[in-house]
């Protein structure tokens, strides 16, 4: 297959050469190639799994961010506090696929040292498909649980009002199997994540109805209202429109977006979205990490066990579909990865074009573009 191909309005892009591509521009943006090759395979992962909206999409956005000194290539997390099951910790505004990582690691080494460990992550650039960090833990046979704010996000407003109040403040969890995939829940308490709107806003998959609420507060699937005007040459900014996102379930959905500024923003230290008498505050990432070791909750293989017991009891149950399937989280992930790794990440012709701009914007010339991607972009 051709590394790129175009196709019913979609271009198709083979996934080790859009990390080539990645690399290669965020190297010229400032990153070393070790953060630079971390964020390429990150993004691309994302793709493979369905999650396009903390994908490439981003690509244009993260160069812009350097750009403007939103986000810090090469950084180094720096430890506030800690003891044997705890630390607080600042990521110093470093991209969140490279200070995330320390995070999480250092979570790691503690969890399997004490059975448990609770690490707060402050001011971490964006930490991209938090399902990563998930897998990371579980690859170290850890269950694991994260929560997530966005300061400075007002994109999300709350059950029952139209201003904005809030990020998207994902939740995640996993939980491992030996030998076998884990088991991730990865989701935003918003309807829809910011990416899938902006992939929607760019020619991409369309929002379900009630996604957004526009600012005279009519419910929509529309992403305008969340972008506004769009600026001729400008990539399009969730922070200028008169609307929001919804959160997901109603009051349901709403009082966990709630929770995670509580446990993310607040008690991280890193700070929740916002706050009345405030100008807008500088954008980043709060996590708050849990990891449990099993072996300290059992010594025989009982969770394992239970677990692989109780996911053949879910998908034993009847499917609403003639021929469908019942999945736990994370097995719809699995099935898109195999999928796109022979497809290739489809992308809207216009997501790609912002991509390949943002390559010629940070230097590249249209012969290193073609050579990076091994076909004409």
């Amino acid at each position: 297959m051709s590394s790129v191909r175009h196709e019913g309005g979609e271009a198709f892009v083979a996934a080790d050469a859009m990390q080539r591509l990645a690399t290669a521009t965020f190297e010229k943006a400032g990153c070393s190639t070790a953060e630079a090759e971390r964020i390429a395979t990150r993004l691309s992962g994302a793709n493979l799994r369905g999650h396009d909206s903390h994908g490439v999409i981003r690509i244009p956005r993260y160069v812009q961010w350097i750009v403007e000194g939103k986000q810090l290539p090469d950084q180094t997390i720096t430890l506030e506090s800690e003891n044997e099951v705890m630390a607080i910790v600042d990521g110093n505004f470093g991209f969140g696929q490279t200070v995330g990582e320390q995070a999480v690691d250092l979570g790691i080494k503690k969890a399997k040292n004490h059975g448990i460990a609770v690490v707060g992550l402050k001011n971490a650039g964006h930490l991209g498909r938090i399902g990563d960090w998930a897998e990371r833990a579980a690859a170290a046979g850890l269950v694991s649980i994260h929560m997530v704010n966005v300061r400075g996000s007002l994109i999300v407003a709350p059950f029952g009002g139209i201003d904005r109040r809030g990020s998207t403040s994902p939740f995640c969890a996993g939980i491992p199997l030996p030998g076998e995939t884990p088991i991730i829940l990865d989701m935003a308490t918003s309807t829809v994540a910011e990416g899938k709107a902006l992939v929607a806003l760019r020619g991409g998959k369309p929002l379900p109805e009630g996604s957004l609420v526009t600012g005279d507060g009519e419910l929509t699937a529309d992403p305008r209202p969340l972008y506004g005007d769009e600026e001729p040459g400008a990539y399009p900014d969730p922070n200028k429109g008169p609307g929001a996102l919804t959160t997901f379930g109603l009051h349901k959905g709403s009082g966990l977006n709630f929770l995670m500024e509580m446990m993310a923003g607040a008690l991280t230290g890193s700070g929740t979205a916002g706050a009345l008498g405030e100008d807008t505050r500088r954008f980043c990432n709060g996590m708050l990490s849990i990891y449990m070791d099993p072996a300290t909750f059992h010594a025989d293989d009982y969770f394992a066990a239970e677990v692989k017991s109780y996911v053949e009891f879910v998908k034993s149950s009847r499917p609403t579909e003639a021929g469908g399937e019942v999945l736990v989280p994370g097995e719809k992930e699995q099935h898109m990865m195999a999928k796109r790794t022979k497809s290739g990440l489809p992308l809207s012709e216009e997501t790609w074009g912002d991509i390949v701009e943002a390559a010629r914007a940070v230097g590249h010339s249209e012969a290193e573009i073609e050579a990076l991607l091994g076909a004409k972009p």
